[in-house]
């Protein structure tokens, strides 16, 4: 009888990352510096539209009670022309009349609201460079098509920061009315009655009824902009997080690949090794220990103040320099204290330390002395 299980081909689904060791893809990494200053250049940064439009309600409504003597005495200026032109428009209407009328005007009205359009464009650069400092990028005013998707807009309509934008709209609607409220509450006799003052008296109440409100309006904006800016970098913070292998990712970007960091000084030392060897048959004297160190010194007056040390090497390296030296008839002098010296104080290529100077030529004379008596 056969087996069910003979007869059916078992699948086994699984997912490969269930055995991985790696991280799992959370975000549970601080941002870099090198990704906080790209996102600062693509405009990504924390900044709370509330903080400029708390200053400017403050500093506007402020500048607009400062300012009242100064608008009321252009405007008392701009009735009494238009008023006294309009007795001459009577009996002599004209273009160029009705031109010099228009042209007075607007500049009346431009010199009444350049000073609060100087006020606008000046808070607006300062809630933004108080926020995020001068670093202007054109990045944030290119186009992205993606934001024209369905899903990804359908995303950002049930998105934390919607809700949060929500409770923002709806808070600060509550407190306008909250304040509205508190601020006409006891003056209503006055409202009620204002047809009895006289025009200048009329303004002036209205006026600083609206600017006081505008004035404790402002104020809580404040609250509510320092609310949303600590949102806002708690939210930039959460996006900028990153995995761990983007982090490991980043670093060899940064600092290279181990693997080929290592093979490049592997590289070196091979390259370091042939000069040496290279270098090594011009060597004047083999200083040794005599098993474990091996120093070549060469001394030309020409080229260097001092002796220097062309080649060492210990072990296996110092045993095959004394085999080159053989070959190349070069003397070997054991001086085990001066050869250790040597080793670990001199870099290839570098001359001995004024303090080594006796010793050492008290070595190549005697080398000196050996090849006269050779050649003798």
């Amino acid at each position: 009888m056969k087996s069910y299980f003979t007869d059916k081909n078992l699948t086994l689904a699984y997912h490969l990352q269930f055995f991985a060791n790696g991280d799992s893809g959370e975000k549970t990494e601080k941002a870099t510096p090198k990704k906080r200053e790209k996102a600062r250049e693509e405009g990504q940064v924390a900044k709370s539209m509330e903080v400029t439009t708390a200053l400017m309600l403050v500093v506007m409504f402020t500048a607009i009670k400062l300012l009242i003597p100064y608008v009321y005495e252009r405007l008392h200026k701009l009735y009494h022309h238009m008023y006294q032109n309009f007795d001459i428009a009577v009996n002599e209407l004209s273009v160029k009349l009705v031109g010099e009328i228009l042209k007075h005007a607007i500049m009346s009205m431009m010199e009444i609201l350049f000073p609060f359009f100087a006020i606008v464009v000046g808070i607006g650069l300062i809630g933004n460079f108080l926020q995020v400092g001068w670093k202007p990028s054109l990045k944030t005013m290119k186009p992205k098509f993606n934001k024209l998707s369905p899903i990804q807009g359908f995303k950002r309509l049930f998105s934390l920061r919607s809700v949060m934008e929500l409770v923002k709209s709806l808070l600060k609607v509550t407190i306008i009315i909250v304040i509205v409220y508190l601020s006409i509450n006891g003056k209503e006799g006055f409202i009620l009655y204002v047809y009895e003052l006289s025009l200048l008296e009329a303004f002036k109440l209205m006026t600083d009824i609206a600017l006081d409100i505008g004035i404790k309006v402002g104020a809580f904006f404040i609250i509510i902009a320092i609310i949303d800016y600590i949102y806002q970098r708690f939210s930039l913070e959460k996006q900028l997080k990153m995995t761990k292998q983007e982090v490991k990712q980043e670093h060899k970007e940064t600092e290279g690949n181990p693997e080929i960091k290592s093979k490049i000084r592997q590289k070196m030392r091979e390259a370091a090794m042939r000069r040496m060897m290279h270098d090594l048959p011009s060597a004047d004297v083999i200083i040794t220990n005599p098993t474990h160190f091996a120093v070549a010194i060469k001394y030309d007056s020409e080229e260097s103040l001092a002796p220097m040390v062309i080649a060492k090497g210990v072990d296996v390296l110092a045993a095959k320099i004394k085999s080159i030296a053989k070959d190349h008839e070069i003397e070997i002098v054991e001086n085990k204290p001066l050869a250790r010296t040597l080793y670990y104080t001199v870099d290839i290529g570098g001359e001995i330390p004024p303090e080594l100077y006796q010793t050492v030529a008290e070595v190549l004379a005697f080398v000196y002395n050996l090849k006269k008596n050779k050649e003798g």
